[in-house]
């Protein structure tokens, strides 16, 4: 994170706090009961609650940002649990009731406690086990002073002034751990980079760390609808940072965004990862975290559901809270013999595999195998040798769903990894394109077999974009497993020339069984529909005109898999 700020940051008014469901600042101490239920269909609190609401903690610059704090009614010290996000310790519209999903996007209510924030942890799952747990409005938030960031240095200096501030407490053992999904787990990436004192371990789940590359630009295209929504969740009567009119300003990867962007090689405490394969935000983060973190004890978790369903699942609370008895309470409970790496295989159409122990991640036993783009009477497929004559074909950017090459497996096969894909493309009317690539399973008649990520909602399958005038790839950050963008300087296409790129995939793990085919789609157009939001329009491209691949002869079009065939297990 380049906290050497060389831009000029900007805000803008945010929502007006009494629009919100935020109920206002009111400053004491209370207690709520054991057997108490605080929101209908929540299960009843197990232990007394005391609740210090709206507390002040001073930051380093004088600003108060306020606090709710749960704690057991003793008079014991005891660690800490937080998560740090500006959705609201209170009243946020943002919930599991509010995404027009009959299931609740799979999360039952009675895995929340009804004093829960979004995406943040039930108090009551941890002050029962004699944990403290905070839940702040960062500043700008609620009644929080100041004006109100979007990541970066500013927030993870915050965060860490906060987390300061409770090792000093008197009911503070001296050690904090982080948790929380999306939002929550990206925030606590930055403030482990700058490595505060108590600061004793962290869980990301689900959490990408550079906002620009893995949300706001993936492939060098804007998404511009899921960040607007995610803008109109901050309630406040100060001002936010006003990232509509700086993402205008500064549509590469420039400091502004650097400054977005921690460097993990200075987290040295453990951490718990979890991620999966179908989140359209956080996937690439999950792992290229996992794979730079500086701590020599750090865990990932791979499962194959939604963020939401896993992080609220009382299995996998015991779980995070067996991490953080070790490390934040010293006890020796055989944690360290959890396999550094338990990975979900989703199979649609069969069983996932789940859980399953390996030693890394990236996989130290799958192998790259590179299939060409071909050509066969009037069918497109991949094969295994090169084409020897050129081929290519086109279709129209404004209305088609693009081209399809098919791949039959005959053997039991399990993809896991980063796959890659190289294509030689021309724009015929335009100086630029985007293209979005979709890798999907069939069934043996041919039919699509899809991840389903919550109940009726699926997930095309591994893909990639990229707008091809960001093809340069950052070689700093590249290497044999994961292709990353530079995203800086955008070089256009001339009329009539023929480019090669490359098109990284996000990481992706799903078995063929033996008689199902692999096809691979190239288009103009995004198949991904968030699970949460599935009424936000897809992000607008900039395709017009026909798009034309070539493959065969010197263009060598290849699809790259990190292949673990079975048969050879």
């Amino acid at each position: 994170m380049n906290s050497d700020k060389k831009f000029q940051m900007k805000f803008t008014n945010g929502l007006p706090l009494e629009k919100s469901m935020y109920p206002g600042l009111d400053e004491h101490t209370y207690i709520v009961k054991a057997g108490s239920i605080q929101k209908a269909g929540a299960k009843p609190l197990p232990v007394d609650i005391q609740v210090d609401q709206d507390t002040q903690i001073p930051l380093r610059d004088g600003t108060i940002i306020r606090a709710d704090i749960y704690r057991p009614t003793t008079g014991e010290n005891f660690p800490t649990i937080m998560w740090y996000a500006p959705y609201g310790k209170r009243g946020s519209f943002l919930n599991m009731d509010n995404f027009n999903h009959p299931t609740r996007m799979d999360v039952p209510t009675t895995w929340e406690d009804g004093l829960n924030s979004f995406e943040a942890p039930n108090p009551s799952d941890w002050v029962k086990h004699g944990y403290v747990v905070i839940s702040p409005d960062p500043r700008g938030v609620g009644s929080s002073e100041g004006n109100a960031y979007a990541w970066g240095s500013q927030q993870a200096t915050d965060e860490y002034d906060v987390i300061e501030w409770i090792g000093e407490q008197p009911w503070s053992n001296g050690k904090v751990g982080l948790t929380g999904t999306s939002y929550l787990a990206m925030s606590q990436y930055a403030v482990a980079e700058l490595q505060p004192s108590h600061l004793a371990a962290i869980a990301p789940w689900e959490g990408a760390f550079n906002p620009y590359k893995e949300s706001l630009a993936r492939g060098g295209i804007a998404d511009t609808s899921f960040n607007a929504s995610l803008s109109s969740a901050i309630f406040t009567n100060n001002q936010v940072e006003d990232m509509a009119t700086l993402g205008q300003e500064h549509p590469f990867y420039d400091a502004y965004w650097q400054d977005k962007t921690p460097d993990l090689h200075k987290v040295t405490i453990p951490a718990y990862l979890v991620g999966s394969w179908t989140n359209a935000v956080h996937s690439l983060g999950s792992y290229k975290a996992f794979d730079q973190l500086g701590s020599t004890e750090k865990w990932l978790r791979v499962h194959n559901t939604h963020e939401w369903n896993d992080y609220y699942n009382p299995e996998n609370v015991a779980d995070l809270r067996k991490f953080f008895d070790r490390y934040l309470k010293g006890i020796d409970n055989g944690w360290e013999e959890t396999p550094k790496v338990r990975l979900s295989v989703l199979n649609p159409g069969h069983a996932d595999i789940i859980n399953r122990p390996e030693k890394k991640y990236p996989l130290d036993h799958s192998e790259n195998e590179t299939f060409h783009l071909a050509q066969q009477d009037n069918d497109f497929v991949l094969q295994k040798n090169p084409q020897q004559s050129k081929g290519s074909v086109s279709y129209d950017a404004d209305a088609s769903e693009g081209v399809t090459f098919k791949l039959k497996i005959p053997t039991a096969t399990e993809i896991v990894g980063e796959l890659s894909l190289k294509l030689y493309v021309e724009a015929a009317d335009n100086d630029d394109m985007d293209l979005f690539a979709f890798v999907r399973k069939l069934d043996a008649e041919g039919n699509p077999l899809e991840p389903q990520v919550v109940t009726d909602r699926p997930y095309p399958g591994p893909n990639g974009r990229l707008r091809v005038s960001m093809r340069k790839l950052d070689p700093n950050e590249s290497n044999n497993h994961h292709l990353e963008l530079a995203q800086t300087n955008p070089e256009k296409l001339k009329t009539g020339e023929v480019v090669a790129v490359t098109i990284p995939f996000w990481p992706f793990g799903m078995k063929w069984e033996a008689g199902e085919t692999l096809a691979l789609t190239i288009g103009p157009k995004d198949k991904i529909v968030r699970p949460e939001f599935p009424q936000l329009p897809p992000s607008p491209n900039i395709n017009h005109g026909r798009h034309i691949i070539h493959f065969g002869g010197n263009f060598d079009a290849k699809l790259t898999l990190p292949k673990i065939n079975l048969n050879n297990q």
